[in-house]
């Protein structure tokens, strides 16, 4: 019998948003791995997009830290 699959009740911005609340600011690697453990068929291309997509709102600031690695905070 396969695994039901569950919707969840807060979209996966929301729990972003909440992860940074409570934690500060992250390397977005950090992020990933928190956010992945609630969502775990998301993928790095979605991540990317749902990041993009807060930045562009205002909700979140990304920043250049190494070679690949970026800074996201939240804005207040």
């Amino acid at each position: 019998m396969p695994a039901v699959k569950i919707w969840k009740t807060h979209p996966a911005h929301f729990v972003l948003l909440e992860i940074l609340n409570k934690k500060g600011d992250m390397t977005d690697d950090d992020l990933f791995d928190a956010l992945h453990k609630e969502f775990e068929d998301l993928g790095y291309k979605d991540f990317n997009d749902l990041l993009m997509r807060l930045e562009v709102a205002g909700k979140i600031r990304s920043s250049s830290m190494a070679r690949g690695k970026r800074r996201i905070e939240l804005v207040q």
